[in-house]
C-alpha cells in the first residue's frame, strides 16, 4: 500500500466543504464580536446583522472560503495522515502500524504549519468581506490614534472575492495577503495538537478490539469535544488574527501581532475573548465534526485506529523520560 493516501484528502475535502455550509453564518458572528464595535453580546449581534443586512449578511464572505476548503481541508487532513505514516514508517518500519502520542502531535504541528500558508489570504478575504459594512466611530482618543483610510466607513469597500484579492495584493503587497499570519501560527500550531491528539483518542478509546474505525456517533462525539477543547485555547489569538485582518478596511491601527495583544488587553482587558466564545464552539464543532465523520469512512484501508493503551504507554514513557 503506498504510504500517501488519496483517500485523506477527498475526506477533507467533503467534511471541509460541509463545515463551510453549516458553520459560516456564526462564523461571521464570532468575526463581528471579536474585529467589530457595539454589538454587545451574542444575540445583539445576531439580531443587528439580520435587521441591518438580513440573511445575506450571515454567508459574506462565504464564497472565498467555500472555494478553497476543498485544497484547505484536504492538505490539512492529507498532510496530518501521511505525516503520521512517514513518523510510524520511520519509528516501526510500518507505516500502518498504530501511532504513538508523540507522532500525532507532530504530525498535528506540521498540519498546523502547513494550514497558516495556505489559510492565511482566504481568512483575511473572508473577514474582510465580514466586516467592510461596519461603521467607524467617530471622534475620541481611537480616531486620533488612527490612520484613517479614503474609503468611506460603511460603504462596501470590494466587490466581491477576487476584488478584494486584487485590491490588497495591489496596495498592500503580499505582507498585506498574510497580514495575521503570526497570530494564526500562535492559533493554529497548538490548537491543530490539541484538536488532533483528544480526537484520535476518543476515536481509538471507541473503537472496539479488531475494527478499523469507530461507530458515526463516536465520530460525531471525539469531533465534538476535540473541537471545542482546541477552540477554547485558540480563542485568543484567534481574536488577534480577526482583529489584524480586519484592519485596514478603514483604520491602521495595529502595528503588529503584539501591539494588538497589548492594545486589547489594555482597552478590555480578558473580556476582550468570552463572548465570542460562546459563538465560536458552534461553528467550530460543527466543522470538525463534518470533516471528522468524513475522514475514517474514506480511509478503511488505512492503518487501524490507535488504541487507548497505545496512547497511555507512550504517555508513560515519555513522562518517564522527563
Amino acid at each position: 500500500m503506498s504510504s500517501l493516501q488519496l483517500q485523506d484528502f477527498v475526506a477533507g475535502w467533503v467534511g471541509g466543504a460541509a463545515s463551510v455550509v453549516v458553520g459560516h453564518p456564526l462564523d461571521t458572528i464570532k468575526t463581528r464580536l471579536q474585529a467589530g464595535q457595539g454589538y454587545g453580546n451574542t444575540l445583539s449581534c445576531v439580531l443587528t446583522v439580520y435587521r441591518n443586512e438580513s440573511v445575506a449578511g450571515f454567508f459574506k464572505g462565504m464564497s472565498f472560503p467555500l472555494a478553497s476548503i476543498a485544497v484547505y481541508s484536504s492538505v490539512v487532513f492529507g498532510v496530518f495522515s501521511n505525516t503520521q505514516r512517514l513518523l510510524s514508517q520511520l519509528r516501526h518500519g510500518d507505516p500502518s502500524h498504530a501511532p504513538a502520542l508523540a507522532d500525532v502531535a507532530l504530525a498535528s504541528m506540521v498540519a498546523g504549519f502547513i494550514s497558516v500558508g495556505i489559510g492565511t489570504p482566504v481568512d483575511l478575504v473572508k473577514i474582510r468581506l465580514q466586516m467592510q459594512t461596519q461603521p467607524h466611530i467617530k471622534g475620541g482618543k481611537q480616531e486620533a490614534n488612527t490612520k484613517l483610510k479614503p474609503t468611506v466607513p460603511g460603504f462596501p469597500a470590494y466587490q466581491g472575492p477576487i476584488h478584494c484579492f486584487r485590491t490588497v495584493l495591489q496596495k498592500e503587497g503580499i505582507a498585506g495577503i498574510y497580514r495575521g499570519m503570526g497570530a494564526m501560527l500562535l492559533r493554529d500550531v497548538p490548537g491543530y495538537c490539541l484538536y488532533f491528539i483528544p480526537y484520535t483518542f476518543f476515536c481509538g478509546w471507541s473503537t472496539p478490539d479488531g475494527c478499523i474505525s469507530p461507530n458515526p456517533s463516536s465520530i460525531w462525539l471525539a469531533g465534538g469535544v476535540a473541537g471545542a477543547i482546541s477552540w477554547a485555547i485558540a480563542t485568543p489569538m484567534d481574536v488577534v488574527k480577526s482583529r489584524l485582518q480586519a484592519d485596514g478596511v478603514y483604520l491602521n491601527k495595529y502595528k503588529g501581532t503584539l501591539d494588538c495583544i497589548l492594545q486589547s488587553y489594555q482597552n478590555e482587558g480578558l473580556k476582550c475573548c468570552p463572548e465570542d466564545l460562546k459563538a465560536s464552539y458552534f461553528p467550530e464543532s460543527n466543522q470538525w465534526c463534518g470533516a471528522g465523520e468524513g475522514y475514517p469512512a474514506l480511509i478503511e484501508d488505512s492503518h487501524p485506529a490507535p488504541t487507548a493503551s497505545a496512547f497511555s504507554s507512550t504517555t508513560d514513557s515519555v513522562l518517564g523520560a522527563l
